[in-house]
């Protein structure tokens, strides 16, 4: 049987008028059969007149109650309409309407969503629960993490509180909350299924993610995923989206998503330390594909000429295991850990070459533009 590829999408809901069609169905009524009961034959034995259900076990954990969670959180959660000028394939141009989320952060208007909400917008606009509508401001914008952060001209608002991602837990519940389908404010539960996941989403890798079975439809994207405490512990950014899969949403969790929304605010942008490799995950195939003397790990596959690695004197099919004080077992960890540091701080790198443990160190630098 031939696999059908997952593919894997920015949610995003394009508004459009919808017709919908309606069908009725029918079908034919017929009086039911009659019987008569059937004999016995000494089978009897087998009933109990006075059976009745078993009273619910005491011990039994009730579901937790969403609603105070729900309306706490909801008066913070934003719908954001962006208008762009697109070109059909006559060349000529209209204006597109996308429905996508967000969720204040502060009383003065900052809003975190998505970065893929408001790329290429013409104009902003948020509305509130309430129904109040504000154009809004883009403050800054960060491709890489697929964040951004947008502002309202408006005073006294609800906020949610920024939550701790690394004390989730799987199989914890969550709430994703946003505009789907761009019908307004909708809520959703479901668990933790994974955390700390990587997906690349048209040639860029996401890192920090936490996987969800909580519903996720175009619109949620930039809505908060909230803990039981009325927390965010995740934006909402993407959903693999296949025949065969159910229920695979993913949220940047909000560890990784707190100092790229610090800079977007306090700068404008990002700033990213670099080390100025290209790697690849060592497992235990590559490992014996290659006859490499370890199975875990980032190995290098190109070095930037001029850059920290090329100062440190790191080469091709080099296998970094530590960066400064974390371990390495693969690509994700290393750029973690690289993103985790600071531009122009020292770093020392264990790598492995051949069958040698090797040390080294260097001062990284910003991460280029292009």
């Amino acid at each position: 049987m031939q696999k059908i590829p997952n593919k894997i999408r920015y949610i995003l809901v394009v508004l459009i008028p919808l017709t919908l069609a309606l069908s009725i169905g029918t079908c034919s009524v017929s009086n039911p059969p009659t019987s008569n009961p059937p004999q016995s034959d000494g089978l009897t034995q087998y009933t109990d007149p006075d059976w009745t259900f078993p009273l619910e076990s005491e011990s039994a954990i009730p579901l937790p109650d969403f609603r105070p969670v729900v309306a706490e959180v909801i008066p913070s959660v934003v719908s954001v309409t962006t208008e762009m000028v697109v070109s059909d394939f006559l060349g000529r141009q209209y204006t597109e309407y996308v429905a996508g989320s967000g969720v204040l952060i502060d009383d003065n208007g900052y809003i975190a969503t998505n970065n893929h909400v408001v790329e290429n917008a013409e104009s902003i606009y948020v509305e509130l629960v309430e129904g109040q509508t504000f154009p809004a401001n883009i403050v800054g914008t960060d491709p890489l993490s697929d964040l951004a952060v947008i502002k309202i001209d408006a005073l006294d608002l609800s906020y949610a509180y920024w939550g701790d991602s690394s004390s989730l837990s799987l199989g914890e519940w969550i709430l994703a909350i946003g505009n789907a389908l761009g019908e307004g404010i909708i809520v959703t539960q479901g668990i933790v299924s994974r955390l700390n996941v990587s997906v690349n989403v048209e040639g860029n890798t996401l890192y920090g993610l936490i996987q969800t079975t909580a519903a996720i439809n175009p619109g949620n994207s930039g809505g908060p995923l909230v803990n039981m405490s009325g927390e965010v512990i995740g934006i909402t950014s993407v959903k693999i989206v296949a025949s065969e899969v159910e229920g695979m949403g993913f949220a940047i969790s909000s560890d990784e998503a707190e100092p790229i929304i610090l800079d977007l605010i306090h700068y404008g942008y990002v700033t990213y330390p670099w080390l100025g490799v290209g790697s690849s995950t060592v497992n235990p195939l590559l490992a014996a594909a290659m006859d490499l003397s370890v199975d875990r790990g980032a190995l290098i596959v190109t070095v930037i000429a001029n850059s920290p690695a090329d100062t440190a004197g790191l080469i091709k099919d080099d296998i970094i295991i530590r960066f400064e004080d974390k371990e390495i077992n693969d690509v994700a960890e290393l750029v973690q850990a690289i993103r985790a540091s600071e531009v122009g701080k020292e770093v020392e790198i264990v790598f492995v070459r051949g069958e040698d443990i090797k040390t080294t160190s260097t001062r990284l630098v910003e991460r280029p533009t292009s």
